[in-house]
């Protein structure tokens, strides 16, 4: 591995575990949301997605109201959490939440918008689909284009009990979509990284060339030096087609 690869990518690394680290040493707690009832809001939605970083599949956004009679424990930033934690909580959040919702925009919609843009429309949709609606909303990092009253918090997902438990519902349920999509595309191990750059899944891009549900903007997708499958498909049925018209002119 070239020296100066290998030192980006330990920096990455580095950068990475001590992101980790800051926010393991965050509280998730409703601070934020009692600002916002102190403000008179009654419905305080919690904001986030999840897969921003992935190459492959959609950006999943989820949007939820936490009750405020009713506690919740242990939520905190879906990164943190083993899946099967998370699992459990998302079960408790669908049940005891005034309302929730999620969506998703696909890799399509990512590569014509970009992901910041495919991301902050993800959460907005999942806010309109919110029953009832929220009348505030705490966001992770961003601000959205909407006319709600709305705070955006930096590490929102591990400091307001709300966004946390947004974040878990959207992990979740993107893990789900993509883990469906593992057999039929099991080159790229799917259920196991989730479309994230793993250095197998990089191996797999760069010897098999992505899969049409990889974004095509991304670089390390793009750059793949195998023609995307479906795109050999299209040329190959091309070619068919070209020969039939020869065959039908020659009668």
């Amino acid at each position: 591995m070239p020296r100066k690869f290998r030192r980006n990518r330990e920096e990455r690394i580095s950068r990475a575990a001590a992101k980790l680290r800051l926010l393991k040493r965050l509280r998730c707690t409703l601070k934020y949301e009692k600002l916002a009832w102190g403000e008179g809001a009654k419905l305080v939605a919690g904001v986030d997605e999840v897969g921003r970083g992935s190459l492959f599949g959609p950006v999943v956004a989820a949007a939820v109201v936490l009750d405020s009679s009713y506690r919740i424990r242990g939520l905190r930033d879906s990164k943190l959490l083993p899946a099967e934690r998370r699992r459990v909580l998302a079960e408790r959040i669908r049940e005891h939440a005034v309302a929730w919702a999620v969506a998703a925009v696909d890799a399509a919609q990512i590569d014509q918008v970009n992901i910041y843009q495919a991301s902050r429309q993800a959460m907005r949709q999942a806010v309109a689909l919110l029953n009832p609606a929220a009348d505030h909303l705490l966001v992770d990092a961003v601000r959205l284009d909407c006319d709600l009253p709305q705070r955006s918090i930096i590490h929102g997902d591990a400091l307001s009990a709300s966004i946390a438990a947004a974040s878990i519902l959207a992990k979740v349920e993107r893990d789900g979509m993509i883990s469906a999509w593992d057999p039929i595309f099991p080159l790229y191990g799917l259920g196991a990284n989730k479309g994230y750059s793993t250095p197998k899944h990089l191996a797999a891009l760069r010897e098999h060339g992505p899969s049409p549900l990889h974004r095509q903007s991304f670089a390390p997708v793009w750059r793949a030096p195998v023609p995307q499958e479906v795109l050999e498909f299209m040329l190959e049925h091309a070619d068919d087609e070209a020969l039939e018209v020869e065959e039908a002119e020659a009668v």
